[in-house]
């Protein structure tokens, strides 16, 4: 078996996609510290590392079962990893049970912290992670993202740092929830014809190329209206109208993704890529405004 350096692991996992999980947390503690809310920070940046590290649990545990059901092949856009035979299947199998057990352990060290709320939370993203594959291939694979990577990481900072079950976190989960849905909304449209050979389902499937196109422009869009009604309403702060640069960003994915129906998988190849950066730089300029509002409240 061949042997991989320290770095060959860690690219395994994917750390470009981090970013995915790590912002809405660190939109979360931002949006807490507005709040004024009295917030344990330690819990925060633990709550913050430990799904990182679930991230890359299912981002491994996806591959393995993408290579193993033939989603993922040579003329796919998907990772080579597998497909290439950078690693064995065997060996990308035993490092995300690896990192679902540090996960865990680290979950439960959390838990003791805190209190049984966040077990629940934790069983949560636990069954995301695990039955993520089979959802995937059965066109949920879109409604387990918005619960793996906003409504659940963010309900469990707010918890892990003040104590309390913080419902009002939704306000800020739903746009960049849906950004992030939309990373994975513009991978499933791009992929449509090779998902269709392996013999699974995915919601762009379901709905055709123009639809598709359609609920992508929306997902990356719609933030931006709901922060200025959430601003309207003294929801929010209007120090969150500074994510606005970032509807430049969203309007060049937008543009290329209506093109799609009538010109081709080719022109929004690199859109999930794109998204994803989008999704970034959304999150951390909505991070940055809600510390601005506090500070000069």
């Amino acid at each position: 078996m061949k042997r991989h350096s320290l770095k060959d692991w860690l690219m395994a996992t994917r750390p470009w996609s981090f970013p995915a999980s790590a912002m809405p947390v660190a939109v979360t503690l931002a949006y807490l510290y507005w709040m004024e809310q009295e917030m344990n920070w330690v819990n925060g940046v633990w709550a913050l590392l430990n799904i990182i590290v679930f991230h890359a649990a299912g981002n491994t545990w996806s591959d393995y079962f993408d290579y193993r059901q033939k989603v993922d092949t040579q003329d796919s856009f998907s990772v080579k990893t597998l497909i290439d035979h950078q690693f064995e299947p065997k060996e990308i199998f035993r490092l995300s049970l690896g990192l679902l057990t540090v996960a865990l352990t680290g979950g439960v060290g959390l838990l003791l912290h805190t209190g049984l709320p966040l077990l629940y939370i934790g069983i949560g993203g636990m069954a995301c992670t695990l039955l993520y594959p089979t959802l995937k291939y059965r066109a949920l694979g879109d409604v387990v993202i918005f619960l793996a990577y906003a409504l659940l990481p963010m309900l469990g900072t707010a918890y892990a740092t003040t104590g309390i079950i913080d419902w009002s976190t939704m306000w800020v989960a739903l746009p960049v929830g849906l950004i992030t849905v939309a990373i994975l909304h513009a991978n499933n449209t791009r992929d449509m014809q090779t998902d269709r050979r392996a013999g699974i389902r995915t919601l762009a499937m379901n709905l055709g190329g123009r639809a598709s196109a359609f609920l992508y422009c929306v997902e990356i869009l719609f933030p931006f209206g709901w922060l200025i009604g959430c601003a309207a309403k003294g929801i929010l702060p209007w120090w969150t109208l500074l994510t606005f640069p970032a509807l430049w960003a969203a309007w060049g994915n937008v543009r290329r993704m209506v093109r799609f129906p009538s010109s081709g998988t080719q022109v929004i190849v690199g859109v999930d890529e794109l998204t994803a950066k989008l999704q970034l730089l959304f999150s951390l300029l909505l991070t940055l405004s809600f510390v601005l509002a506090r500070l000069f409240s």
